[in-house]
């Protein structure tokens, strides 16, 4: 499929994230986290507060308060709540620059400045460092000591074999995972833009195993948004550094896992089967979750050369995928759509389990 060919999705359902909107009370939740409790720190991230700005005005996690500046003297209005903020979001997402804390919590132009001056604070207090950079911009990172002072808040669900994302970024993977949090808020700056959909949970690094077939692989980035048909949205990254074999196998896995099928019955029972996925991961899904494969770290031109080459090689394949480019999805441009769900199809081509 050429370039030109490649088909374009019907627009979906859109959502918000613009300041201001209002979470409706009493929405769906998400199986995911609780399925998944062991994969990725969650935290609720909606429009009007996504790192739970009204929350952060009741409990300031374990932060100290900030002083009382002297008379005359100007101060960041809301020191507290920033290093709330900064400690809150990397808790979720791990690892993060102060570009994009401040693109997520500030409030006016001045919030970079403001999110810098809370980290070096938190830094001094030992809760966050910096382990390398991704241009010009430092890569923060909690640690150990800021992970407690975060559990103790109780802001995030407990995850005690999380890490902290240090040696990830010392490893050369920062920029990866700047990618990927630059991936998400794009696309909520942009598709979930018009405010008929919620992003409520946002996962990072979460992992999906089916230990009977040996599979087992991390999608960078589970998205909550709840529709009538599916609970999330998967995001699979490519910065530009893996080859076009390996970035083809990993859509292909989606698949497997999707046609997956475990029996079920009473012993003697012709019993019957169910998608492993729909009956241990997401049980409140009707269709196997949308995969957005998204293209950075090359010129645009290379990029569009490997939306083709993906194109070609995941043709036929029964999973829903959508492929964009980091740019494009920036600037709010449509996505290429180069799988259709069809569970018809993925029955054929993975057998029923043998019934015991």
């Amino acid at each position: 499929m050429t370039y030109s060919s490649a088909r374009q999705p019907e627009p979906e359902r859109r959502s918000t994230w613009a300041r201001g909107a209002e979470h409706p009370s009493g929405g769906p939740g998400s199986s995911a986290a609780s399925s998944a409790a062991n994969d990725s720190n969650v935290v609720p991230i909606t429009a009007a507060h996504t790192v739970r700005q009204e929350a952060s005005r009741r409990a300031d996690t374990s932060l100290p308060s900030p002083e009382v500046p002297a008379k005359g003297k100007k101060s960041t209005p809301t020191a507290g709540k920033v290093r709330a903020d900064a400690l809150r979001l990397l808790g979720c997402v791990r690892i993060a620059t102060a570009r994009q804390m401040a693109q997520i919590t500030a409030e006016d132009r001045d919030g970079r400045s403001y999110v810098r001056r809370a980290m070096n604070e938190l830094a001094e207090l030992g809760l966050a460092e910096t382990n390398g950079k991704d241009g010009k911009h430092q890569i923060w990172n909690l640690t150990v000591a800021g992970q407690k002072a975060l559990a103790d808040g109780n802001e995030l669900p407990p995850r005690p074999k999380a890490g902290t994302g240090a040696k990830a970024v010392k490893a050369g993977f920062g920029p990866h995972g700047v990618a990927v949090t630059d991936t998400i808020l794009a696309y909520t700056d942009t598709v979930l833009a018009g405010g008929r959909e919620y992003l409520t949970d946002w996962q990072v690094e979460v992992n999906h195993a089916i230990k009977e077939i040996g599979l087992s692989f991390n999608t960078d980035a589970v998205l909550t948004v709840p529709t009538n048909t599916s609970e999330v949205r998967l995001f699979e990254l490519d910065n530009g550094t893996m080859s076009q074999a390996r970035l083809a196998k990993e859509v292909w896995d989606y698949e497997r896992y999707a046609g997956h099928r475990v029996w079920e019955g009473a012993r003697g029972t012709n019993g019957r089967t169910f998608p492993f996925w729909q009956r241990h991961r997401y049980t409140r899904s009707q269709t196997f979750p949308r995969l957005h494969v998204v293209l950075a770290g090359k010129e645009e031109h290379l990029l569009d050369n490997r939306r083709q080459a993906l194109t070609a090689d995941v043709k036929g394949i029964a999973i829903a995928v959508w492929v964009n480019t980091l740019p494009r999805l920036q600037h709010g441009e449509p996505w290429y759509e180069i799988g259709v769900d069809d569970p018809y199809r993925r029955r054929e081509r993975y057998p029923d389990p043998v019934g015991r």
